[in-house]
Formats: structure tokens, C-alpha cells, sequence
């Protein structure tokens, strides 16, 4: 069985899924993996193991045993309003939710982090369907929250070497 550096892969995937989208005008449904697979790596969190429920990885450091749900949102038109957060799920435990946003190419290129309690109240804010299903905006996740991360430069996203981590 061969070895496979998992950071080469998910660079693979992100520009196979690039590569369709351009081809095809469609999305390949990895977006979740490649954000999920970034946070964790830029943010130095331990993934959650299989059946953790509610949250995709645990922190360290600062946020030393904290819960993180983790979404992922690809802005293909930055001219488009009303892009939308995954349904976050309210009933499950976790303490914040991190939101990374990437580019056209499936790159990093801001990340946001947001605690329950903002969350909670925001999502009580809107609609009573939208609420329980966790609904959000990009642009009221951004409003609650606080940008924990961000490309120093975006023209060299896809490099090896990351951008400095940006800490609240």
C-alpha cells in the first residue's frame, strides 16, 4: 500500500475541482473536505474523530479542548449577495464554528470564527425556519465574528508556504 502526503492531495483535488468547474460550469461536492482539511491545518486543531456529532475538530493552544464545527464557503462571483452558511447544527454541541472562505480555485483565503452564543443569537434574529435550521448568511457570519486568519497574499494562495496565522 503506497503512502499518500494528504496536503498533496487535497492541493490535487482543489485543482481538479477547479479544472471541472471551469470546464463544466458545475461543482464537484468537496468543498466541505478541502475546508474542513484547511482549518484544521491552518488553524493547528486535532481533527474530531468518526461519530463526534455537531463538531469537525477540537482545538488547541488558545482554544485549548474547545468543540468547532466547520464550514466552508467557495465565492465563485464576489459581486453575488446573498451567499449562505451551511446549516450549522444548533442542537449538537460545540463551542464556535469557524467559516473559511476560498476563491474561485478552492484556495484559503479568510477565516472566521464566531461562539455559540453569537451564533444562537443571530440565527434567532431571522426567520423562525431559517433559525431552526441554523441558517446564516456569509454577510451576517462575517458581522458576528471575528477574522481569525488571512492570506497575506492572495496572487500566491497556492504556494507551499502558508500565511502566517492571524489570532484574535
Amino acid at each position: 500500500m503506497a503512502v499518500y502526503d494528504v496536503d498533496k492531495l487535497m492541493q490535487e483535488a482543489r485543482k481538479l475541482a477547479a479544472t471541472y468547474r471551469k470546464a463544466t460550469g458545475q461543482t464537484l461536492g468537496i468543498s466541505n473536505e478541502i475546508a474542513t482539511h484547511d482549518v484544521i491545518r491552518l488553524m493547528k486543531l486535532v481533527p474530531a474523530g468518526p461519530g463526534a456529532g455537531g463538531y469537525d475538530a477540537i482545538g488547541t493552544g488558545s482554544r485549548e479542548g474547545k468543540y468547532i464545527q466547520i464550514k466552508g464557503r467557495t465565492i465563485f462571483n464576489e459581486k453575488k449577495s446573498g451567499q449562505r452558511v451551511g446549516q450549522i447544527k444548533l442542537e449538537q454541541e460545540w463551542d464556535s464554528v469557524m467559516l473559511i472562505l476560498m476563491n474561485e480555485d478552492y484556495e484559503a483565503q479568510a477565516i472566521y470564527e464566531a461562539d455559540r452564543d453569537a451564533i444562537v443569537e443571530a440565527t434567532g434574529e431571522g426567520s423562525e425556519k431559517r433559525a431552526k435550521r441554523g441558517a446564516m448568511s456569509v454577510a451576517k457570519f462575517k458581522a458576528i465574528s471575528t477574522q481569525v486568519w488571512v492570506v497575506e497574499n492572495p496572487d500566491t494562495a497556492g504556494d507551499d508556504s502558508m500565511p502566517n496565522q492571524q489570532t484574535s
